[in-house]
């Protein structure tokens, strides 16, 4: 008999505590693999904590309401084979003198002595996806970590897997061989299915031998194309070309893991770059997004030392590029394509006539207060609309079509449809009806730099009644905005320039700007839809009338 130090894993929302709520055993029970545990509570959700083995429980870690650190352990088993700690129960150090420690050891029993029977020197230990968090069945394989043959070391980085919500990094529960991986990037992975095979020391929690993958699904072979950049490998520019760059051009040792902050993880996965081909500008080595940029424009190679000779600037290109949607990318593809087939979307274009606003504006940037911001267009933009859902309020609204509800709301959520190295995201500014033009800024500021920088919370980027969605200075002259689901309406402003237009019966010269903006049909006529663009152009050419009540 052995004894099995379960450690609270990641539960997904990229904390590094969580609250124990509640224990679902007691020191002494017998429990079966995957038996519910514990129930864990993080910023966001409740989870269920599941034992990853099966045996007696000699341990539990932290009582009702304390603070558990992710890795750190919680509960100890008695288990067959050799477990993964030593036999004596770990005591809880942080337990405080004047309560009790909810950890006890199973009563030993003497038993007579029986014949030495030697353990078995390895065993095999199938890992499987836990509860990430999300309340999900599955999740999105992102990428690996790790490939068969690799010695990994327990709580080693394995996999990232993606819910609705996060990317989630993997940590192996055990130290062991990879003998078997299940899944490919890009796929689902249900939560309680088999993720990694490990052979372990001891007995490990199946009897049998690890079934390994059949060979097509070559899920290390495949976890290595997904990470490979922009396949250089395909095109045939010479036959003695080496199929991947040099790893030791980037300054790293051979197996070290590159440096990078998530976002700039995530968006190489997005692309299908491995980050062990490029190379760190930042500090230590760091890979930042401009490193990114220019190994892509380098077609997934490293810079070049020098000029080549010879080499016609007009050569002819060869190769193809294939580039494995998953991940961010893929969950955005799957929302667009869930918006326009489930909704019949009308588009309205209309001419607006910015000089009054453009004018406003210049004068309270030259006369705000150093703490104010500096106010762009998009204040007044969302004001006008504020304003103009007073009078159709079936505007601000969310349609579940399964249910045949339109729910009316009344503050205006206003979602920012906007571009972050990690894809398309739609922060909220919040109560935006009750927002001056500078908080109405400093806000929109704050959730976009959150949304770019990785760091928005859950209910920053949910709970949007109408969504802006501006294209800045590329603003084009028009477009057809598509509707961010269960919302009826979106509104996006074109860039401003200047034209020669009729003005009273005179030709001037005005800043003009067409708004474009979709609705859900279903929802809102062709005449609402008039009515509300025509109500913020009238806002905005009389842009003094803005905040007047």
């Amino acid at each position: 008999m052995g004894r099995f130090v379960f450690k609270l894993p990641d539960v997904g929302e990229g904390t590094a505590e969580a609250e124990l709520v509640g224990w679902h055993v007691k020191v002494g029970d017998v429990v079966a693999e995957d038996q519910i545990v514990a129930d864990v509570m993080t910023d966001k959700a409740t989870v269920e904590i599941t034992a990853p083995v099966s045996g007696k429980v000699v341990a539990l870690h932290g009582e009702p309401g304390a603070m558990v650190p992710v890795r750190g352990p919680l509960v100890e088993f008695e288990v067959e084979g050799t477990g993964n700690a030593d036999d004596a129960p770990t005591p809880v150090a942080s337990a405080k003198p004047d309560s009790a420690p909810v950890v006890a050891e199973a009563p030993k029993v003497e038993t007579p002595a029986a014949p030495a029977v030697e353990a078995p020197t390895s065993g095999n230990y199938v890992f499987k996806l836990p509860d990430v968090g999300e309340g999900t069945a599955e999740a999105e394989l992102v990428g690996w970590h790790v490939k068969v043959g690799d010695a990994v070391e327990e709580d080693q980085i394995i996999a990232d897997i993606m819910t609705d919500k996060a990317t989630v990094e993997i940590t192996s529960p055990v130290a062991g061989t990879v003998v078997a991986l299940y899944g490919e990037p890009g796929k689902s992975v249900p939560v309680g299915g088999p993720l990694v095979a490990f052979d372990v020391e001891g007995r490990g929690n199946v009897s049998t031998p690890v079934a390994a993958p059949k060979p097509a699904a070559k899920p290390a072979e495949n976890a290595t194309k997904a990470s490979a950049a922009i396949s250089t490998a395909k095109s045939a520019t010479s036959a003695t070309a080496p199929s991947k760059p040099v790893p030791a051009l980037t300054g790293r040792a051979p197996g070290e893991r590159p440096s990078a902050s998530p976002a700039v993880r995530n968006r190489a996965r997005d692309l299908g770059v491995d980050l062990t081909f490029v190379p760190g500008s930042g500090p230590a080595g760091r890979i930042t997004h401009e490193d990114l940029d220019g190994f892509i424009a380098r077609g997934g190679s490293q810079p070049a030392s020098a000029p080549s000779g010879g080499g016609s600037t007009y050569a002819k290109a060869q190769g193809t590029t294939e580039v494995k949607i998953i991940g961010l990318r893929r969950k955005i593809a799957e929302k667009m394509a869930e918006s326009v087939r489930r909704i019949p979307h009308i588009t309205y274009v209309e001419e607006i006539d910015m000089t009054a606003v453009e004018e406003l504006r210049a004068h309270l940037n030259a006369t705000k207060s150093k703490d104010q911001p500096k106010l762009n267009v998009l204040p007044f933009i969302a004001r006008a609309i504020v304003v103009a859902l007073r009078d159709q309020p079936q505007i601000n609204a969310t349609y579940d079509d399964e249910a045949g509800v339109l729910t009316q709301h009344a503050p205006v959520h206003l979602g920012i449809a906007a571009q972050t190295p990690n894809g398309l995201m739609v922060p909220v500014v919040r109560h935006a009806e009750a927002r001056d033009p500078y908080d109405t800024a400093l806000e929109i500021a704050r959730v976009s730099g959150a949304a770019k920088d990785g760091s928005a919370k859950r209910e920053e980027l949910s709970g949007s009644t109408i969504t802006i969605t501006s294209l800045g200075t590329l603003g084009g002259v028009v477009h057809t905005p598509i509707i961010n689901h269960p919302e009826v309406a979106i509104v996006g402003p074109n860039k401003i320039a200047e034209r020669i237009v009729v003005k009273d019966g005179q030709m001037v010269v005005r800043k003009m700007m067409n708004l474009s903006s979709s609705f859900d049909h279903r929802i809102v006529d062709g005449h609402d839809a008039a009515v509300f663009v025509q109500r913020i152009k009238g806002l905005l050419e009389n842009s003094a009338t803005l905040w007047m009540g």
